[in-house]
């Protein structure tokens, strides 16, 4: 499970610096979504008779660190697209959705990425393109955490923030905790 998690970082990496771009031509038409398809970086590329292939012997249970900032406040945040990634990655190497838990523990300055509507509005006068993408990764059972004590720090109260994302204590309690519980941590934010 590791490996697949360091080649999906490296894969990342590669992919983020295209993300909410162009995508080359050579991976457009080989993209396909297996459950999640609100955004073309979303997809997945199928590959045959993979390594590591699904083991029905194990949970598939991963921890997203999201971090960063919203450079791009009219768009859906680059993070939250490998999230849904994750997901379908997860789902096209066979492993079943009752198999396939996701959390994801935002911290830092992306909290702004997380206001409901009418916070992002305040701050970047538009709606935040952010909550639909939640809702759908939320509807696959994707469980979203924010760090309280960046929420302090940066001034933001828990009613600025989308009541799809519970507050934890801490992301450094919050990976201890899961990784307590069985789950793999992922840094997707490269930032």
């Amino acid at each position: 499970m590791k490996l697949i998690l360091s080649f999906a970082i490296i894969l990342f990496s590669g992919i983020q610096a295209f993300a909410q771009g162009d995508m080359p031509p050579h991976i457009k038409d080989k993209m396909t979504y297996p459950v999640l398809d609100f955004h073309p970086w979303v997809g997945v590329i199928p590959v045959e008779n993979p390594a590591l292939p699904y083991d029905p012997t194990l949970e598939y249970q991963v921890a997203i660190d999201l971090y960063g900032r919203v450079k791009d406040s009219t768009a859906i945040h680059p993070i939250i697209l490998e999230v849904a990634r994750t997901y379908n990655l997860g789902i096209a190497n066979g492993v079943p959705k009752e198999k396939l838990k996701i959390a994801g523990v935002f911290h830092g300055g992306i909290t702004p990425a997380i206001f409901t509507d009418e916070e992002y509005q305040k701050k970047y006068g538009i709606p935040n393109p952010n909550l639909p993408a939640l809702a759908k990764l939320k509807e696959v059972g994707v469980e979203f955490y924010v760090c309280a004590q960046s929420m302090t720090f940066w001034n933001y109260s828990k009613d600025q923030i989308t009541p799809m994302v519970s507050q934890a204590m801490s992301a450094k309690y919050a990976f201890i905790t899961l990784d307590q519980k069985g789950y793999s941590y992922l840094d997707v934010s490269g930032d």
